[in-house]
C-alpha cells in the first residue's frame, strides 16, 4: 500500500529550501510539495515550474487559504519564523519552522498556545536530529563504548560579509550564535540527555553590521562540559567530537551532512595518541532533509510526536539566550525557559 503522503506548501523561495529542502522532500515516501509562495509573483512562478509544483502564490496569505495544504515548511529570515509559523497554524496547518524557532525564548512560548489551541503540530527543523550519523553516534554513546561522556568539542564556521545577506542583518536575527551556534547547543544537550545548568561566552560583533560575527561558549552540564565556537568571517569548517573516559568519536561533517557520498565517524579506543586504535565508520548516502520530512510527515498521519518538538526548541532557545547574556555581562548564565 503506498502511503498516504501528505501535501506541503512552502513560504517564500529561500535558498536552503529551493536549492536544498524541497528537492529533498520531493523524493521522499510521505511528502508531497504542493505550493510555494513568494511576496513576488514571478518568484513563486519560477521557483515553481523549475521544481515542479503544482501551484504558485503571490503572497503567504493565499498559500494558507488553500485548503488541499496540510503542512507548512516555513523557511523566512528569523525574525519571521514565530509570526507565520502563528498565521499558518491559525489557518489549521502544521508547522516545520527552519531554525532559530524564534529570537527569543518568551517569542518562542507564544507557539505553544497557538499549537494546542488549533489542534496542530509545530515543530523546528533540526535535520541533525534524524541524520543516521547522529542516531550512530548518540547509539555508540549510550552503550558506552567511549566510556562515560565527559566533553564535548564543536567548531562550525564559514565565510560570508555579504550584507545583503540575512545572516549579516542584525534586526532580522543575523548572527553566528543563532544561525550555527545553534547547532552545537542542540547536538551537545541531545548527547548528554540533559540541560546545561550555566553558560559562560565570549562574543565578537561586526563593526559593520553588528551580528556576532565570532562567539564561543562553556556549557556546563550534570555530566561535563561542551565547548563550541562559530564564526560567520572563518574559514569553512565544522567537527564534532566526543570524548569520554574511555574512547573519542569524531563526525566529521556533522551539520551539512552531504547528499552525494557516505558520511564519516570515527571512533578511537583511546590506546593512544597517535591514533593507532581508531576505526573508521562510513554511514550510506541518505538525504537528512528527505528523512526530516518523512519523520514530519509520519508524525502527522501516525499521530506521533515531531522530531523536534517545541518544547526542545524552547529549552535549546534558552541556551542561545543565556549565552548572549553571557557574553554581554561577562559572568556564567543560567538558561531560562
Amino acid at each position: 500500500m503506498k502511503p498516504n503522503k501528505v501535501k506541503w506548501g512552502v513560504l517564500g523561495v529561500a535558498a536552503i529550501a529551493v536549492k536544498k529542502v524541497i528537492p529533498a522532500m520531493q523524493k521522499g515516501e510521505w511528502c508531497e510539495i504542493t505550493a510555494i509562495a513568494s511576496r513576488d509573483a514571478r518568484k513563486a512562478e519560477d521557483a515553481a515550474a523549475k521544481l515542479g509544483i503544482p501551484k504558485a502564490y503571490g503572497s503567504y496569505e493565499a498559500l494558507l487559504a488553500d485548503p488541499e495544504i496540510e503542512t507548512v515548511y516555513n523557511p523566512l529570515p528569523n525574525h519571521l519564523h514565530v509570526p507565520w509559523s502563528i498565521k499558518a497554524a491559525e489557518a489549521g496547518k502544521h508547522v516545520l519552522c527552519e531554525k532559530p524557532i524564534s529570537l527569543t525564548v518568551a517569542e518562542a512560548k507564544t507557539l505553544l498556545a497557538v499549537r494546542d489551541s488549533c489542534g496542530v503540530k509545530i515543530g523546528e527543523a533540526f535535520m541533525v536530529k534524524t541524520h543516521p550519523q547522529w542516531l550512530r553516534t548518540r547509539e555508540l554513546i549510550q552503550r558506552g563504548v567511549i566510556g562515560e561522556l565527559g566533553t564535548i568539542v564543536g567548531a562550525f564556521s564559514y565565510f560570508n560579509r555579504d550584507p545583503q545577506n540575512v545572516r549579516n542583518v542584525s534586526e532580522w536575527g543575523g548572527g553566528g550564535l543563532l544561525d550555527i551556534g545553534c547547532y552545537p547547543i542542540t547536538t551537545s544537550r541531545w548527547m548528554f540527555g540533559e540541560e546545561p545548568l550555566g553558560v559562560c561566552g565570549a562574543m565578537e560583533r561586526d563593526p559593520e553590521f553588528g551580528t556576532d560575527r565570532l562567539t564561543s561558549a562553556v556549557m556546563e552540564f550534570p555530566s561535563g562540559h561542551s565547548v563550541f565556537t562559530c564564526g560567520t568571517q572563518l574559514v569553512p569548517y565544522q567537527r564534532m567530537q566526543f570524548l569520554g573516559t574511555k574512547g573519542r568519536i569524531e563526525i566529521k561533517i556533522p551539520f551539512n551532512a552531504p547528499n552525494d557520498r557516505p558520511c564519516e565517524i570515527t571512533i578511537d579506543d583511546g590506546r593512544d595518541v597517535f591514533g593507532s586504535g581508531i576505526t573508521t565508520e562510513m554511514i550510506p548516502v541518505c538525504d537528512q532533509y528527505t528523512i526530516q520530512g518523512d519523520a514530519f510527515s509520519r508524525a502527522i498521519r501516525d499521530g506521533g510526536e515531531v522530531p523536534v518538538p517545541l518544547e526542545d526548541a524552547i529549552a535549546n532557545m534558552a541556551v542561545i539566550e543565556a549565552v548572549f547574556r553571557a557574553a554581554e555581562g561577562g559572568r556564567w548564565e543560567k538558561p531560562r525557559t
